[in-house]
């Protein structure tokens, strides 16, 4: 299926890697002119080969930035100029004890998780509107609705995300631009995969056995394995195309089926 994206401006934050990477990748195949952006500049060098060689003649740049710092994003801003599409992916995540996150985590978890969204958007946003087309995606996840007892910092930040896209999307009435949330479910990124290696490695097992024995815990999936960040970068490719004109303010599941309500 053709998305119509040839010719389109994109950026995607955090995107040297995993979901963020999946996306460039996809949004690159339909043909659309994408930077990335990652806090190493020789990584996003990198991520920008290899986005170039696995899609011949797509354009790809990139910028480097650590969202939690204002004054980089302010840099990049500067640099991006006029964008279609905006995936706001950049996030950090981790497990830990309610109780042992202190204020400065907590700042830290929304600055890079919310205010890189609102920085962007900012940005972005209003020349969409003027130019009369434009896409907003927010990559958010399942742990935005049912927060983690042990990622609560960073569910909030995920829920934060939904609501930002929602009033967001308000602003864009009576026009043809969209802003709306993915909902992802639990992912095999490589921080993920790095992360499930070093358990097993402490428990001697294998990584293939602790990844199993970890999805196999969760008692709602109905996938029952973790998903690809192709799975997820699919819908964001959708929502960010033309075909998704009928779209807006909502928030979509990718999530395996984790999630047990009907909405």
């Amino acid at each position: 299926m053709d998305l119509g994206l040839q010719g389109r401006t994109a950026f995607v934050s955090g995107s040297t890697q995993g979901i963020g990477y999946a996306v460039a990748s996809a949004l690159a195949a339909e043909g659309a002119s994408v930077t990335l952006n990652g806090r190493d500049p020789a990584r996003v060098d990198d991520a920008v080969s290899r986005l170039r060689q696995a899609h011949a003649g797509a354009e790809v740049s990139g910028i480097a930035a650590d969202f939690a710092r204002a004054d980089e994003v302010d840099r990049l801003v500067d640099a991006l100029g006029d964008t279609d599409i905006l995936v706001n992916n950049v996030g950090l995540f981790g497990l830990a004890e309610f109780a042992q996150i202190g204020d400065e985590e907590w700042m830290r978890y929304f600055e890079v998780n919310v205010l890189s969204g609102v920085r962007l958007s900012r940005h972005a946003l209003p020349g969409m509107i003027e130019r009369g087309w434009g896409r907003v995606v927010f990559v958010s996840s399942e742990s935005g609705v049912n927060v983690p007892r042990d990622m609560i910092h960073y569910g909030t930040t995920k829920a934060a995300m939904m609501a930002l896209g929602n009033g967001l999307a308000k602003l864009t009435r009576g026009t043809a631009v969209t802003v709306n949330t993915v909902l992802g479910g639990p992912t095999y990124s490589e921080g993920v995969a790095a992360s499930v290696a070093a358990v097993a490695a402490a428990q001697s097992m294998s990584a293939g056995a602790m990844r199993d024995a970890i999805i196999g815990q969760n008692a709602t999936t109905l996938i029952e394995r973790f998903l690809e960040p192709s799975e997820i970068a699919n819908l964001v490719a959708y929502l960010a195309s033309p075909r998704a004109s009928a779209t807006n303010g909502a928030t979509l599941r990718a999530d395996g089926g984790v999630l047990t309500g009907i909405l």
